[in-house]
């Protein structure tokens, strides 16, 4: 049986591609199952630094499986909401391992990031959209509301009003509008990628492994909190960065750096 999902790591570089091609990658049980085993692995991983999330074929991922829907739906009323609940309660730790992950995330999107495939792409620290690359918030299309954390990730790059606009209306937005307005930080042609991705996520997870992570874990929360918070935050976090190996060797490599 395929993998719902293709796993490589090289140069401390791992890549997670969504590998349903046929259905453009949308997310059955199976393949959410698989994402939140490697996720948990990759995190705990000293041997991973980075990680680049992308799809295989055509498209980043389109969504919810929506025949899983329609067979979801089949069954008794009252069991209908109930199972709807475990199940976000899956999907909510898959998005939430991906924003908390302790490491440079990268999401290289190709094709259409539709419905939960650009909540998954907002969870990520950055999105690098091929020339293909088109997000729409779909949910409100099929009856439904942004569940994977778009409603907590897309206000916070676009600003609120824009993030109503796209939900609401559940239009495209092709790549050149995603960059002008935001929503994703850089382009790259479709052929290479997987190469800036790559190359991006290196740069960002050149230096110390845990002086990123109490950095990022800190940045990802700071707009809930106020000043004196984010100071005390900090304080901790730079506590434990005296104590690294990294600290230490960085300190020794300066000093020692001939005068002149």
């Amino acid at each position: 049986m395929t993998s719902a999902i293709e796993t490589a790591v090289e140069d401390g570089i791992a890549t997670l591609r969504l590998n349903r091609p046929e259905v453009r990658n949308a997310m059955d049980d199976a393949m959410r199952a698989e994402v939140i085993a490697t996720l948990e692995g990759w995190a705990a991983d000293p041997a991973v630094r980075a990680l680049v999330l992308t799809g295989a074929g055509a498209a980043f991922c389109a969504g919810g499986d929506v025949r899983g829907m329609q067979q979801r739906l089949a069954a008794p009323p009252e069991e209908v909401a109930m199972n709807g609940w475990r199940r976000q309660g899956r999907t909510h730790r898959c998005v939430a391992l991906l924003h908390t992950f302790p490491k440079p995330t990268v999401a290289a999107v190709n094709g259409a990031a539709a419905g939960l495939g650009a909540d998954l792409a907002l969870a990520c620290d950055f999105i690098l959209a091929g020339e293909s690359a088109m997000f729409t918030m779909s949910f409100l299309a099929r009856g439904l509301i942004p569940d994977g954390g778009g409603m907590y990730f897309l206000p916070r790059r676009v600003g609120l009003a824009r993030a109503k606009e796209l939900v609401f209306s559940a239009r495209r937005v092709q790549a050149a509008e995603a960059l002008a307005i935001g929503l994703a930080d850089r382009l790259a042609p479709d052929a290479g990628l997987h190469a800036a991705a790559t190359a991006w996520a290196r740069e960002l997870s050149a230096h110390s492994p845990a002086a990123l992570a109490l950095a990022k874990s800190v940045l990802d929360r700071s707009l809930e909190m106020g000043f004196e918070e984010v100071l005390a935050e900090g304080s901790k976090a730079q506590a434990i960065c005296y104590t690294t190996a990294e600290h230490r060797a960085a300190v020794a490599a300066f000093l020692g750096k001939p005068k002149g």
